[in-house]
């Protein structure tokens, strides 16, 4: 049985590690977020698996890395990177995307607050996503809220909303 996870494990870093790269883009670009976050999420934590083993399988040919400069400077850069995103997200949330701070705003705010934004009144918003499948209960209904009640994504509905606009 170790002789075969042994024999697996770099094939399955591979294969985790590929979905984990495009999931981890997919999320950066807020992409698919539904789609993504969690098949990120738990397959990450899959991964920590075929990594133990492939480090327990390269054990000495992994040491041999600690022996050169290289190691030691990413091990300093990469621990530096960590620690100023952990400290900036103790902060209280720095920075981060202005348009994820928008959608966020679109998606707390009623139908009638951005109809206005895409020079539209709230019935011809209210019409428009209802067109598209939505479901509005009224013009003070808040956008989060549609796309949920729709089983939409909600950035698939601030999409529609900017194409509705005249």
């Amino acid at each position: 049985m170790y002789r075969a996870m042994m024999r697996y494990a770099t094939p399955f870093i591979t294969g985790l590690f590929v979905i984990s790269l495009v999931s981890g883009v997919a999320l950066f670009f807020h992409l698919g977020t539904s789609y993504f976050r969690e098949m990120h999420e738990w397959l990450s934590m899959v991964l920590i698996i075929p990594f133990v083993l492939h480090l327990l399988k390269n054990w000495r040919p992994f040491l041999m890395y600690f022996k050169h400069a290289p190691m030691a400077i990413a091990l300093v850069l990469s621990l530096a990177a960590g620690g100023f995103y952990a400290w900036e997200g103790a902060q209280g949330g720095a920075g981060g995307n202005p348009m994820m701070a928008i959608a966020n705003a679109m998606q707390s705010s009623s139908v009638s607050t951005v109809a206005p934004l895409f020079s539209l009144t709230p019935a011809e918003l209210t019409a428009a996503l209802v067109s598209k499948g939505y479901k509005v209960d009224s013009p003070d209904s808040k956008i989060g809220d549609i796309a949920k009640a729709s089983g939409k994504d909600a950035f698939a509905i601030i999409g529609d909303i900017t194409s509705a606009k005249k």
